[in-house]
């Protein structure tokens, strides 16, 4: 028996306008399915609605459907045991990327380029770095080499860069973790249950979404506001947080992913301020938060905090390396030791010599930061011109920094796009994977962390992918909007 069942309603919004385009009924229907499958939006384990009720609820025939789960079937998507509903999973030669997109191959020859993920793939001084590590571990060779809190000198590492950036650290407020998506984990575990609210920004990051759902928790969304002078909209988080008293709130201030915007200092100082009112405590990703590529990094949030009520979480693969799992918490020292105790049922530690990799990265590479800012510089100038030359009704929200740009489509048809875009060689993940309910099917995130020349052939693909789902635009070049 499974786990859950996708409700009906809920299937509804995310399938969208399903029926676009020139297949039959039934094929875009499993079309449709496979990408709500391999973006996370349909689970894997889960029993989809009977036949009957979705007939239904789409105002088509049972016979469509039953020749859309029947083609899931066959493929791989859905198994079915005599008595009980289908459960969705994936075919055997399905490989996950960063949103779970199937691993055949386009039409043609061409190698399919992977915008799904948002990570640096050239690292900067992280050879070094594992080189000096190797030449480190010795010394460590003679204890049991793990640490719940973390490697000493690295805690203490991350605590000084706290310091000068503004928010004064000592090492017992830093627990060290196998990445940022582990930190966030450890936090919900130790701090919700199940029915609790956490407010997020509108869009946010998938997988903080799935972290906080896997929980139980119900995340309470706020919209960001890209056109404003204040993206974040305070006055709506106060009143959220009071009407839905929300024991968590996850934001991202710094290059939020997917906009790329920046929170400035004084939205922060207000942000600690509704938290302390409402006791909402703030979980603070900073993942990006060195990444600035328009004006001055800003303060920590946690540099306005008065006492517990900010936990941030970091991590270096977002500024060195994707493949670098160390992240890491900072938070009071009694939360700490909370946190410390929560983790011994889930390991007993972050991979020493990774620590002692970051800790080389943290002590003696600091300053190729600016290399890694200037490449992305270079890669989000590349993206936005092959964007305005193939895709020109589509409008950038205008961030100051990070690792992807968030375009708005004329249409919304993101969904579809993200399934015809397999076909043309590209992968995308579609913009409802970023938010609530089905909503930003007029957006796509698109990083420009990858080559020049895959970043211009990825906008042209995806031009031809869009002339497919939404083939009533307008391809006349006209100048870049920019909300």
């Amino acid at each position: 028996m499974a786990e859950t069942t996708v409700g009906v309603a809920s299937l509804q919004t995310h399938l969208g306008d399903w029926k676009s385009g020139n297949r039959s009924a039934y094929a875009g229907l499993a079309e449709r399915l496979k990408v709500l499958i391999h973006d996370g939006r349909v689970p894997l384990g889960a029993a989809l609605p009977s036949e009957r009720h979705l007939a239904t609820a789409l105002g088509v025939s049972r016979t469509t459907i039953t020749a859309a789960y029947t083609e899931l079937r066959d493929e791989g998507y859905l198994q079915s045991k005599q008595g009980a509903k289908s459960t969705v999973t994936l075919p055997p030669g399905a490989k996950p990327t960063g949103f779970m997109f199937p691993a055949s191959r386009p039409a043609g020859d061409l190698t399919p380029i992977d915008m799904s993920f948002a990570a640096v793939l050239s690292p900067l001084g992280v050879d070094e770095a594992y080189q000096s590590a190797l030449r480190a571990l010795p010394e460590h060779l003679t204890t049991h080499g793990m640490e719940p809190i973390g490697l000493p000198e690295l805690r203490e590492a991350v605590a000084r860069r706290y310091t000068e950036r503004g928010a004064p650290t000592t090492p017992d407020q830093i627990l060290i973790t196998p990445g940022a998506q582990y930190a966030l984990r450890l936090i919900l575990i130790a701090l919700a249950t199940p029915g609790d609210r956490v407010l997020v920004e509108h869009p946010t990051y998938p997988n903080a979404l799935d972290a906080i759902r896997a929980v139980g928790g119900r995340p309470v969304p706020v919209p960001l506001r890209p056109e404003h002078p204040q993206p974040w909209d305070l006055s709506a988080i106060a009143t959220t947080a009071r009407q839905s008293a929300a024991k968590l709130a996850y934001f991202i201030p710094d290059y939020q992913n997917p906009t790329g915007l920046c929170l400035d200092d004084d939205g922060r100082r207000e942000l600690v301020r509704i938290a302390r009112e409402a006791r909402t405590t703030l979980i603070i990703d900073e993942v990006m938060s060195e990444l600035n590529l328009d004006g001055p990094q800003r303060l920590p949030v946690a540099s306005f905090a008065h006492g517990s009520e900010v936990i941030t979480i970091g991590s270096m693969s977002k500024h060195f390396w994707g493949g670098l799992r160390i992240g890491w918490i900072r938070a009071h020292h009694s939360l700490i030791a909370r946190l410390a105790t929560a983790r011994a049922s889930i390991d007993l530690g972050t991979p020493l010599l990774e620590q002692l990799t970051a800790l080389d990265l943290l002590t003696h590479h600091t300053h190729q930061l600016e290399a890694r800012r200037n490449q992305l510089r270079e890669g989000r100038a590349v993206l936005l011109d092959a964007v305005q030359t193939h895709l020109p009704e589509w409008t950038w929200v205008r961030g100051e920094g990070g690792l992807s740009a968030w375009f708005q489509l004329p249409q919304p048809v993101s969904t579809a796009l993200s399934a015809a875009a397999v076909n043309h060689g590209v992968l995308v993940p579609a913009g409802p994977r970023f938010g609530v309910d089905g909503a930003f099917e007029r957006f796509v995130r698109l990083p420009f962390v990858r080559s020049a020349t895959d970043l211009r052939a990825a906008a042209e693909r995806l031009a031809a992918a869009y002339s497919v789902v939404a083939p009533v635009s307008s391809n006349t070049e006209r100048p870049m909007i920019f909300v």
